[in-house]
């Protein structure tokens, strides 16, 4: 199994945010940011700040996939 963030990106996009923003707002390393980029694991803490940022859920910027479909 594995994480794809795409949900939130499709979030930035809908709400006209760039992920600069998002590392200001949600105070977030740009390292995270690039994890986050590439699918890779982050601490819950990162998207626990992003989420109350964002004013969303866990499930509203991320989804668990199976590793063939990413």
């Amino acid at each position: 199994m594995a994480v794809c963030y795409n949900k939130l990106w499709k979030l930035l996009i809908d709400r006209k945010m760039t992920k600069t923003q998002l590392c200001q707002m949600a105070n977030v390393s740009t390292n995270a940011m690039a994890k986050l980029g590439k699918d890779e694991d982050v601490r819950v803490e990162v998207l626990v700040r992003i989420c109350e940022s964002l004013g969303c859920s866990f499930d509203s910027i991320m989804e668990i996939v199976p590793d063939k479909a990413r």
